[in-house]
């Protein structure tokens, strides 16, 4: 979001040296003689992060990148979760090779260039969110290409692709509990921000380890609660694409000026003020 605008009617000097401030017709703008600044509750529900003093002036050159990423996340859940809980006919355990798109462009590609551009505009959090589900989107997509032939070193007569094989399974089940921690560990973060953000991070934490047991039932034969399994943490992937839908929508619409107020259960208030110097929050905190 452009979060200057300048322009020559200029707020007044008090005679204590303060500009004066005016309110923006958009709620949580205000108007300096130097520009239009946001609110720190605004700015963290546009950028999902804490507002914070930077160097520079990158966030009001640069469009807001995260909506873009948001695009990536949501199209590639939405498309996941409708396919593992099988809608229209679709058989996840036959593999994903079909929507192979959603690993390896529309997400990753989305969510990379955004990533960058947090990076660039110096959002941590927001940066870290979309490079950790970039590689995520990018690492699970590889287990989708039945070119590679993963499967090979537990082949066996009966299951010549080794994709069955309770080894096989027992790995990738390891690997998404590692995922599900690793996002649990970004949910406590987000708990700083907002509910709806906090949310998304939760359920698709659940989503992993939902997934993972889904795995460690295939990989002990136990095909039919494998099934309900892929189905539940689908379930719950497609919440979370909606979510990300609902949010993705708020800063869009936010970013478009449409005078919209949908809630997202903002958490910052709960938390010491962010929008000032690292020196000036210590020296406060030890009066």
């Amino acid at each position: 979001m452009a979060s200057t605008a300048t322009g020559n009617d200029s707020p007044p000097i008090s005679s204590h040296g303060i500009r004066a401030v005016m309110h923006d017709e958009e709620k949580g703008l205000h108007r300096t003689a130097t520009g239009v600044t946001m609110s720190p509750e605004l700015f963290e529900k546009l950028y999902l992060t804490p507002k914070v003093p930077h160097v520079g002036d990158y966030n009001k050159r640069f469009a807001n990148p995260t909506a873009l990423g948001f695009v990536g996340f949501v199209i590639s859940t939405f498309t996941f979760s409708m396919v593992l809980m099988g809608w229209g006919g679709a058989q996840p355990a036959k593999g994903m090779s079909p929507v192979v798109g959603i690993f390896f462009f529309v997400g990753p590609v989305l969510l990379l260039f955004a990533m960058v551009f947090e990076w660039v505009m110096g959002n941590f959090f927001p940066m870290m969110v979309m490079g950790l589900f970039a590689v995520f989107w990018l690492s699970f997509g590889v287990l989708q290409l039945p070119t590679l032939q993963l499967g090979a070193p537990y082949a066996s007569p009966t299951d010549p692709s080794g994709l069955a094989s309770s080894e096989f399974n027992t790995v990738v089940a390891l690997y998404l509990i590692v995922w599900g921690f690793a996002l649990f560990t970004f949910f406590i973060f987000t708990c700083k921000i907002n509910s709806v953000f906090a949310a998304i991070f939760l359920l698709v934490s659940v989503g992993a380890w939902v997934l993972s047991g889904a795995y460690w039932k295939v990989a002990r034969g136990e095909y039919e609660a494998a099934e309900k399994l892929m189905k539940g943490g689908g379930a719950l992937l497609f919440v979370v694409a909606l979510l990300g839908w609902y949010m993705c929508f708020i800063i869009m619409a936010g970013e478009m000026r449409i005078t919209l107020n949908l809630p997202v259960g903002d958490l910052s208030r709960l938390w010491p003020r962010t929008d000032v110097e690292l020196e000036v929050a210590e020296q406060k905190r030890h009066e």
